[in-house]
């Protein structure tokens, strides 16, 4: 378990029996760090893996935040999908208490789940999923605050645009009409409110996300009375906000900064 714990180390290791269950953690210099566990999207299909989105976990972990980025089953891989794909992303954060009762220095206090586009949709879902798990499984781990990185957070409206060349319909197995209680459960904006803080950043020229989603995702949450902040990007695509030199991850480690239950 040394090795494991070394500071400034990063180690994929497995929360499940596929292949597609493990996480990277990335653990930063200092002491009992907040946690961010980071999501990649890629309309939830398995030809879209974490390995774009490393970049980014770096530049969290030398900003004093250990990143536990996760990989799920996916469309198009056995076990992807509904519900799969789900049960993957919360079994993946509920292996954090498993990895501080393994000696882990990390502050389960301090959660934060970021995800970006698919992933947005994933780590807003997680601040909810209780209302997922009908069978009453105690979750392990709480989230403190949920960030979306142009989410897919309204999954009707991404089903009505066609998002992903039919991404929605493949991951939720058909439409609003055929499985209205698959929507109810996984689609943030139909679970508000989600009950802790939020961030949304979106680019107006995103043209695999509109920003209309996120839009009328936000303002649901607030009508709600969610606490949540809306950050728009001036001409930004679908892939500015993950841009490791970009204006998105300022905004996103300024407000981690500020938030009570983060800093």
């Amino acid at each position: 378990m040394p090795l494991l714990n070394q500071k400034g180390a990063m180690r994929t290791l497995s929360y499940g029996q596929s292949r597609d269950q493990v996480g990277d953690l990335y653990l930063p210099d200092v002491s009992s760090p907040p946690v961010i566990c980071l999501i990649h999207g890629g309309f939830w299909r398995v030809m879209y893996g974490r390995s774009y989105i490393a970049p980014v976990a770096s530049e969290l972990v030398r900003r004093g935040f250990a990143v536990w980025s996760l990989e799920y089953r996916r469309v198009g891989a056995a076990g992807g999908g509904w519900p799969g794909t789900l049960e993957d992303v919360s079994a993946g954060i509920d292996h954090l208490a498993t990895l501080t009762a393994e000696g882990i220095d990390l502050d389960l206090a301090r959660i934060a789940t970021v995800g970006h586009s698919a992933g947005g949709q994933l780590a807003l879902w997680c601040a909810r999923r209780d209302a997922f798990c009908a069978d009453g499984t105690a979750q392990r781990v709480r989230i403190s605050a949920a960030v979306g990185l142009a989410p897919v957070a309204d999954l009707v409206r991404a089903y009505e645009l066609g998002c992903g060349n039919g991404a929605v319909a493949k991951f939720l197995g058909g439409s609003p009409d055929e499985y209205r209680e698959r929507y109810r459960m996984s689609s943030p904006k139909e679970m508000v409110p989600l009950g802790v803080p939020q961030l949304i950043v979106h680019g107006t020229a995103d043209e695999d996300v509109p920003v209309e989603i996120s839009r009328r995702y936000a303002e649901a949450a607030a009508a709600a009375g969610d606490d949540i902040s809306l950050v728009e990007l001036p001409d930004g695509s679908h892939m500015d906000v993950v841009e490791v030199q970009g204006e998105a991850l300022e905004i996103l480690c300024g407000w981690l900064g500020r938030s009570p239950v983060m800093g």
